[in-house]
């Protein structure tokens, strides 16, 4: 059982047969098209050296600083590391299994700028 991702048109029953029974994801065409161009404009950004929020600047009270060059990619395993904490019981597989799908079906909407790597690799776990 597979369950085509384009990040559209993702139904209760697709969730359900990700959780519950196991279905494999798979990104459609369109969907990794969208991430892809979405992902250009991120890189043209970065190559111009224009200031953008969250890529070359901080968060929230900080997004007036700029980061450098050298250490933007310090900056996202920072951002990463300040959203790994948890509070409560862990979540059971489907529960997580449910959750990793609905945040891979909205970066594939092609809005973020992420890479389809990123999704292709939530969608594997």
């Amino acid at each position: 059982m597979s369950v085509a991702l384009s990040g559209n048109d993702l139904t209760f029953p697709r969730l359900h047969d990700v959780a519950l029974r196991g279905a494999e994801v798979q990104l459609t065409a369109s969907a990794i098209e969208r991430m892809n161009a979405s992902r250009q404009v991120v890189e043209r950004l970065v190559a111009s050296g224009a200031t953008a929020y969250g890529i070359n600047t901080g968060f929230g009270k900080l997004a007036s600083v700029r980061i450098s060059a050298e250490q933007v990619r310090q900056l996202q395993v920072n951002l990463v590391r300040s959203h790994a904490c948890g509070l409560g019981a862990p979540l059971s597989e489907a529960e997580t299994r449910a959750m990793m799908l609905l945040r891979a079906n909205a970066l594939a909407k092609g809005f973020s700028g992420v890479r389809p790597r990123v999704v292709e690799t939530l969608c594997q776990m």
